[in-house]
């Protein structure tokens, strides 16, 4: 059987990526808000993502406000696109292993 990526797999890094699967970057508050999640939790999932190469943080400066902005790696888009033929195989198979 198809084995999922865990990394993407786990239910707030699959939001956090599909989310920014739409947009060329999104800002840290813009993350926050839109998935509902602590600054914390945020923080922790994104340095996840990171470290596994699938989204890249920049960190900068809105005049003198300081600003964290993400966006989706070739990697983590490929990955993610592996995710969903993963588990359209594991759909389609109708839970049966491959024979």
């Amino acid at each position: 059987m198809t084995e999922l990526d865990a990394d993407v797999h786990q239910p707030t890094r699959l939001r956090i990526l599909m989310l920014l699967s739409g947009v060329d970057s999104a800002d840290f508050n813009f993350l926050r808000t839109t998935l509902g999640l602590s600054k914390g939790n945020l923080s922790a999932h994104t340095s996840r993502l990171e470290e596994a190469g699938y989204v890249e943080i920049t960190k900068g400066f809105n005049g003198k406000i300081p600003n964290t902005s993400y966006c989706l790696t070739e990697l983590g888009r490929s990955r993610l696109a592996a995710y969903w033929q993963a588990l359209e195989e594991i759909r389609s198979s109708g839970g049966t292993p491959p024979s």
